[in-house]
């Protein structure tokens, strides 16, 4: 790598190995995780994503990239998620909350916005299991920076063992 580079080079397919392409993919079917443990609990892909991502982020870029990706990528969704269960519990609960125009617009809205997040998922996992890079519309960029940036990674000093010290 020369020294003025601002970027590491983007692995190429044929340089990734078949385990970095399949972490890579797992980091998007993260969000079926809730689905897979039969729960309507938004948060529950959240965490599966926030856990993987910690667990891969030091294979190799390529993984840590998309496994960021799809974990920031999904933290607006779950929040709206979070706001839409909420609201309908309090529906059930509450007598004097009611259904109006404005639940039921947020929800299908939500709905859209989540089945189009898993069309995308889908894309992303079949193009991360290829080693292609895939860039969500804002959040592609952003995770692109935080990875691939040379001036984000912390160059640590090579580790140096020494002999022990004299007891006399």
């Amino acid at each position: 790598m020369e020294e003025n580079q601002k970027y590491f080079p983007v692995p190429q397919p044929d340089e990734l190995t078949r385990k970095e392409k399949d972490d890579a993919m797992g980091g998007y079917l993260m969000m079926f995780a809730a689905l897979g443990a039969g729960l309507p609990l938004p948060i529950i892909n959240l965490i599966a994503s926030i856990i993987y991502y910690h667990m891969n982020k030091s294979n190799s870029l390529f993984v840590k990239f998309h496994t960021y990706q799809a974990l920031v990528s999904q933290i607006p969704l779950t929040l709206a998620n979070g706001v839409c269960v909420f609201w309908g519990i309090r529906i059930a609960i509450f007598h004097t909350w009611h259904v109006n125009n404005f639940f039921i617009g947020f929800a299908l809205m939500l709905l859209v916005a989540n089945i189009l997040y898993l069309v995308f998922g889908i894309i992303s996992a079949v193009k991360a299991s290829r080693g292609r890079m895939y860039y969500y519309w804002f959040f592609g960029p952003m995770a692109y920076e935080k990875v691939f940036l040379v001036a984000n990674h912390v160059v640590k000093a090579p580790a140096v063992n020494h002999p022990p010290k004299s007891i006399s």
